[in-house]
């Protein structure tokens, strides 16, 4: 998600948030509706969406506590949940490096799937971090939350069923807004479909709690081993195109040392040893063709 230079951090954290406000405003009325039909009192419920603000741990805390499961049992299922959120801010931290301790915490109490899913876009987009842009996301996106569940859970019995309305469905159609953006290569999109299968086939053998959660690991976990794999043969491909460019340059470049040449006759006006010069005072004796076209033995008679 690309983020507009002009605008002023204010204006980016309210446009990130927006999206986010549109999903987390029904889900939250649905959350508040469902706690209140489970036996938990509508205060404590708006009190668990400020201090917990976890969309799907509430839904397991709310679920688990109207079916009379014990404490130690919700806690235990709503801490496997939330586990994802270690990764997160995991995959989030080198990005803020530099920053306060206490404004790191405070960052990280704010970090849902979405407020991950805008920054850690807008972050390798090359987005340039600015905390009120980051904390004016988290905290409206968190408001808007609070307010949904304070509606649903004072004004709950007004709702008998929240399906009609399309209100259980309000957070899958955020969560596919979230990811398409996404799915910026072939890989990611290859990797979404795989997961999205997978949970499905899961649900359907019988893994009716932990489909998604254990899609979302094997589908992650495969997904980095492609995305390494691939990253490591681009760089044996990028070292073997290196070693033949430089073969080439190197045998495209002369050589140092002079081509050899064949040896060239002597000139005939140079002296040799054992050969006098032409036209020299040493003639040969045998025989002289004169002037008359005679010839003579004598080269005396030649002088005649």
């Amino acid at each position: 998600m690309s983020s507009d230079s002009s605008a002023s951090p204010l204006a980016e954290g309210l446009r990130r948030a927006l999206p986010i406000v549109l999903g987390y405003t029904p889900v939250g009325f649905a959350f508040g509706v469902l706690a209140v039909k489970n036996n938990i009192p509508p205060s404590l419920a708006v009190a668990m969406s400020m201090l917990m603000f976890s969309g799907s741990g509430q839904f397991v805390f709310a679920g688990m506590w109207g079916a009379g499961a014990g404490t130690l049992s919700i806690m235990a299922a709503v801490f496997i949940v939330n586990l994802r959120y270690l990764l997160q801010s995991a995959a989030e931290s080198p990005w803020l490096v530099g920053l306060p301790r206490l404004q790191r915490f405070l960052l990280g109490l704010g970090l849902t799937d979405e407020t991950f899913a805008v920054h850690i876009t807008a972050f390798q987009n090359g987005w340039k971090r600015n905390l009120t842009t980051l904390f004016v996301c988290n905290q409206t996106t968190q408001a808007a939350w609070v307010g949904g569940s304070a509606i649903g859970a004072f004004c709950g019995e007004l709702v008998t069923d929240v399906k009609p309305i399309g209100l259980d469905y309000a957070l899958t159609a955020m969560f596919i807004a979230l990811l398409v953006p996404q799915c910026v290569n072939r890989l990611h999109v290859l990797i979404a479909i795989f997961t999205m299968t997978l949970s499905i086939a899961l649900k359907v053998a019988g893994m009716s709690q932990w489909n998604i959660a254990v899609a979302t690991v094997v589908g992650a976990s495969l997904g980095t081993a492609l995305l390494l794999y691939k990253d490591k043969k681009d760089a044996a491909c990028a070292r073997r195109a290196g070693t033949v460019s430089s073969t080439q340059l190197s045998s495209a470049q002369p050589s140092s040392t002079p081509p050899h040449t064949a040896p060239t006759a002597p000139d005939a006006s140079q002296s040799s040893p054992g050969r006098p010069p032409a036209g020299g005072k040493k003639q040969n004796n045998s025989s002289i063709l004169t002037s008359t076209g005679r010839m003579t033995a004598n080269p005396d008679e030649a002088n005649s």
